[in-house]
């Protein structure tokens, strides 16, 4: 046998002199390296929640009005834009104002304060006047406008439905109780018997041929307000709202 000659049998090299199957094997392990930014995938996100479905606008939209209160240009408008709601006024009294819209029988009213604003919302809307009412040929009746001071020694009439509350210093009490309502206590001052002061919405309501009336510079205001139950913010309580603030047809809530 010669010597220095390659031997045949084991692993065969080729002529780089590298083993074949060892970079074979090499390979077939070999596995795709992963790019470093590569993100997981993402779920596909679900379908977006549905708004909760808007009550649909009545059929008839009730409005409570104490005596006085002159929603007239406000019906007007309402008339305008919901012609498929009619709305209708509910004459309510002073005392009953917040009664009716805690138990529902309006959906908001036109009210007269104070009242107890306790689970409702309240929007005051204007002031009103107070003026004296007093027979036609009274002597008050000189003058354009009167001050407290000018009642002095006058009987001053209170009725039951008050909403004013006044306390003129230097008047006197009349001898008689206190007449039902103010239509009545005007009825009293026409037949020459004392003066009544009430707001001047009140005293154009009961006008009368036999009285007249002066504004009271130094009385007590009388606020009309916009009030509804605050879990019963409706559509129409919406609507009516943006009335009497004014927004227009196409305006925002806002």
């Amino acid at each position: 046998m010669a010597k220095g000659g390659s031997r045949t049998g084991g692993r065969g090299r080729d002529a780089a002199g590298t083993r074949r199957g060892a970079a074979s094997g090499s390979a077939a392990k070999a596995k795709p390296a992963k790019p470093r930014n590569a993100q997981r995938p993402q779920p596909s996100p679900g379908p977006s929640p549905t708004p909760p479905a808007q009550p649909p606008m009545p059929t008839t939209f009730l409005l409570g009005a104490i005596p006085g209160a002159t929603p007239g240009k406000w019906i007007d408008t309402w008339k305008e834009r919901m012609p498929r709601t009619s709305l209708e006024l509910v004459p309510l009294a002073f005392a009953d104002q917040r009664q009716a819209l805690v138990e529902g029988e309006v959906d908001a009213a036109l009210v007269r304060l104070p009242i107890d604003k306790e689970g409702l919302h309240v929007i005051p809307l204007y002031d009103e006047v107070p003026v004296v009412v007093c027979a036609k040929d009274s002597h008050l009746t000189a003058a354009a406008e009167l001050d407290t001071a000018d009642l002095v020694g006058e009987v001053l009439i209170v009725p039951q439905d008050d909403v004013l509350g006044i306390r003129a210093p230097g008047t006197e009490k009349p001898r008689f109780a206190p007449p039902a309502d103010t239509g009545e206590a005007i009825a009293t001052v026409a037949a020459g018997v004392g003066i009544v002061v009430v707001p001047m919405s009140l005293a154009r309501l009961h006008q009368r041929k036999d009285v007249e009336y002066r504004p009271l510079l130094d009385g007590p205001a009388s606020t009309v307000a916009l009030a509804w139950p605050a879990e019963r913010t409706t559509p129409a309580v919406d609507a009516f709202v943006g009335i009497v603030r004014g927004r227009t047809a196409n305006s925002s809530r806002a």
